[in-house]
């Protein structure tokens, strides 16, 4: 359960706003995405070989300034 601390002068919009990041924080709505079609160990694994290379090769080339 999501519980959302609100301030007395806060707005509505910015209550919604921290409800949003914690339930996406959570992966709910990531997992079920996931659960709706069965994807094979083996895809599921290349899958994530493929997106390590790119964020190596993205993120893993910066040099320290």
């Amino acid at each position: 359960m999501i519980v959302i601390n609100v301030k007395e002068n806060e707005s509505l919009d910015k209550a919604l706003k921290k409800f949003k990041k914690k339930f996406e924080k959570t992966g709910v709505v990531k997992e079920l995405r996931a659960r709706q079609a069965f994807e094979k160990p083996c895809i599921r694994r290349r899958q994530q070989l493929i997106r390590a290379a790119y964020k190596q090769k993205t993120y893993g080339n910066q040099e320290n300034n």
